[in-house]
């Protein structure tokens, strides 16, 4: 008798193993099954921003600035040295951030026109691919507007294939392919550094988002153009309930690539009392463009403690935000007060909490600014902030005549 209930517990356990054994399998056949869609319907895979790219009036003190200012080094130099006739531009890089600032020597060019037009502003959000080539195909095919067909360049250090497309305003999306580069920057770029000059770097990791501002009811066709021509989706959508005070609203949609290594809030104003902080933006930028870059950092404190030191100027909130901050968010790991002495504001979700905070413009025209974020887990942008981060703002706008 006790033989016989060993051997049916026996094959009980058999039973049970084979079944577990089966559904691991059949998991693994659908998860290897999902990763090749995926794979097959990723048509734009993306590595991230390689570079944001810059139109400013004078690139060597712009780089300097950014470099004094932000703790970026001194990376690469192209111009009239280098074989470039119309423009000089000097590349800066921080951890995996790199700027580059570029600015015409001569008129009559697209750079002059631009810096005319805007002010200093972002030109170029650069994507890292594996295919360049690729990338023009497949976004023109689908509608979008070519800027730059495929166009291979080579040094001692190898080669690199750019190609780009147009997005909202006068903005672009370059598609970097460097697998066979080796050298500092890109072709045609020589190594730049100043051994007497080298200010420590600020703890910048790399870019988050990047924001752009786009016109009146402008929002969804972007959104579309995104969608539809770079295969991102829209993870996220604000309306003006979300992101109002008593005077000004706005919307936003934030869209995403697959792999979520790129993301690009869209901006578009929402009737309100007064002027929103996008119709400002809109006005002295002479149209559409990136509003602000969101870059990365491990130890907000740190950073932005560095920033300040260094000259770079915040938005602050009321210090009356942080009285019930721990009872709206719950707890977190930093101390209350460096937060509130730096004016950072902090926001939950359900994946984890982050910390950010926003510099005032900078540039004379109110146009582009920055922010400082880390991230504790959040995957979100700070909605619990958007009606203190906006009022704060509308102070601003309301010292220069503009609200």
């Amino acid at each position: 008798m006790l033989l016989d209930k060993l051997s049916v517990k026996l094959q009980q356990a058999m039973i049970r193993n084979s079944i577990a054994d089966l559904k691991k399998i059949i998991m693994e056949k659908i998860t290897a099954s999902d990763k090749k869609q995926n794979f097959q319907t990723d048509f734009l895979p993306l590595q991230g921003t390689d570079y944001v790219e810059f139109y400013v009036g004078n690139a060597k003190q712009a780089a300097h600035y950014y470099m004094s200012a932000f703790g970026f080094q001194a990376l690469a130099y192209a111009g009239p040295e280098t074989g470039l006739k119309d423009k000089a531009s000097y590349a800066v890089r921080q951890n995996k951030l790199t700027l580059v600032l570029t600015t015409p020597i001569r008129p009559n060019n697209e750079i002059a026109d631009h810096i005319y037009k805007h002010g200093d502003g972002v030109k170029a959000l650069a994507l890292r691919v594996d295919d360049a080539t690729s990338a023009w195909e497949e976004t023109t095919k689908r509608g979008a507007k070519s800027y730059l067909q495929p166009q291979r360049t080579k040094d001692e250090e190898g080669e690199v294939v750019i190609s780009g497309i147009h997005t909202y305003g006068d903005t672009v999306h370059l598609f970097i392919e460097r697998e066979n580069y080796h050298g500092p920057f890109l072709p045609g770029y020589r190594d730049w550094s100043n051994p007497h000059y080298k200010p420590a770097d600020t703890g910048l990791l790399y870019v988050d988002h990047c924001v752009g501002n786009v016109g009146w009811n402008q929002m969804n066709p972007w959104v579309n153009f995104y969608q539809d021509v770079m295969g991102f989706r829209n993870i996220l959508t604000f309306d003006d309930k979300d992101i109002s005070t008593e005077y000004s609203a706005l919307m936003s949609k934030v869209m995403s690539n697959g792999n979520g290594f790129v993301k690009f809030p869209i901006n578009e104003p929402a009737e309100g009392k007064k002027k929103s902080q996008v119709e400002e933006y809109l006005e002295f930028y002479n149209g559409e463009g990136v509003q602000h870059v969101a870059m990365a950092t491990g130890d907000i404190v740190h950073t932005v403690t560095d920033l300040r030191n260094r000259g770079v100027e915040f938005l602050r909130v009321p210090t009356t935000y942080y009285d019930d901050l721990l009872d709206r968010v719950g707890h977190i790991d930093e101390d209350l007060e460096p937060l509130k002495e730096l004016g950072v504001l902090v926001d939950r979700d359900n994946e984890g909490y982050l910390l950010q905070i926003f510099t005032k413009p900078v540039e004379d025209r109110p146009t582009l600014f920055f922010e400082i974020i880390q991230r504790k887990g959040a995957k979100s942008f700070g909605k619990g902030n958007f009606k203190a981060l906006f009022e704060a703002i509308e102070r601003e706008q309301g010292e220069r005549g503009n609200l």
